[in-house]
């Protein structure tokens, strides 16, 4: 009798809890990427296809626009770079085109250049004319270039600067180690149902999302344990700065023991001798002067 209520209850949990992933994350998208959390991280040699959604997120997607129309981050000017002269001196180009246009409308109606030649100057009295207008043309242009230079205009920002965010970022060895010792660390400490641990790992976010699926799986009488996680191989996604704000989303692959239990013991869903391999994005977020990478955002990958 005490064995048919045990399956009873096994049954009656695995039709509640299925089969669906009960990993960190549950097997779905969530979290934040700062700006970028409604666009698609680009593609990797480990998530060739496609990257999932996020099924929930704090960040309002009508604040950055759906996923298939999210703005794409301007680029960094190149060093050096500035823009063309009629950019920079409207005024001056279109007063240099007022007089290029009078005098050839001078020259179209048999006036000369400006009216005060005849016909006996001809052509070279054109050529002069035109030398004469081109220097003072650059004359002007020199004269407002020391002008504008003398005000204190301040200089384009160097290469890599972020002025907004989205400018890329390097990583060191350092960080990719930081990267998979927080994947294998944050698995402990889920299996060890560790809230205290989760949330220094985290974004308050994310510890949240963590405290909803182990607070699910404890009003059901189950627990999910993940155990013998090995780091497969990983690919850098994208890494960005926002303000004072350095994010990174990682490809990883890895495997491990993904198995529920009952309050008993009962595994009721997963199994505890057949490894399974999994591919998602990991999103870590990192505070200028504070040096801890945590977790952001999990999304699935394939």
């Amino acid at each position: 009798m005490r064995n048919f209520r045990l399956f009873s209850i096994a049954c009656a949990l695995l039709c509640v809890l299925g089969s669906a992933d009960a990993r960190p994350g549950g097997g779905s998208s969530m979290g934040s990427r700062g700006s970028r959390t409604w666009s698609a991280p680009p593609r990797t040699s480990i998530t060739p296809s496609w990257t999932r959604p996020m099924d929930r997120t704090m960040t309002p997607q009508s604040n950055y626009g759906a996923q298939s129309a999210a703005p794409r981050p301007m680029a960094p000017m190149t060093p050096g770079y500035r823009p063309s002269f009629p950019n920079r001196h409207p005024f001056m180009t279109g007063f240099a085109g007022g007089l290029l246009g009078a005098g050839l409308f001078g020259i179209l109606s048999g006036h000369g250049f400006f009216g005060g030649m005849t016909g006996g100057t001809s052509i070279l009295g054109f050529l002069f004319q035109v030398f004469v207008i081109g220097a003072l043309i650059m004359f002007a242009i020199r004269l407002f270039n020391r002008r504008q230079g003398a005000s204190g205009s301040p200089a384009a920002a160097p290469f890599g600067a972020a002025s907004g965010g989205n400018a890329p970022v390097p990583l060191s060895n350092d960080d990719y180690t930081s990267f998979q010792r927080l994947l294998l660390d944050i698995q402990s400490a889920w299996s060890a149902q560790n809230m205290r641990a989760l949330s220094s790992m985290t974004t308050p976010e994310m510890a949240g999302y963590f405290n909803e699926q182990l607070s699910d799986l404890a009003s059901r009488g189950a627990r999910n344990i993940v155990s013998n996680v090995r780091f497969l191989r990983g690919d850098l996604s994208e890494a960005w700065r926002e303000r004072n704000l350095t994010y990174a989303t990682v490809a990883m692959q890895y495997s491990m023991t993904d198995v529920t239990t009952d309050s008993f013991g009962n595994v009721i869903d997963g199994s505890s001798t057949e490894p399974v391999t999994v591919t998602e994005l990991w999103t870590f977020v990192r505070a200028d002067g504070r040096g801890n990478w945590i977790l952001s955002a999990i999304q699935q990958g394939g």
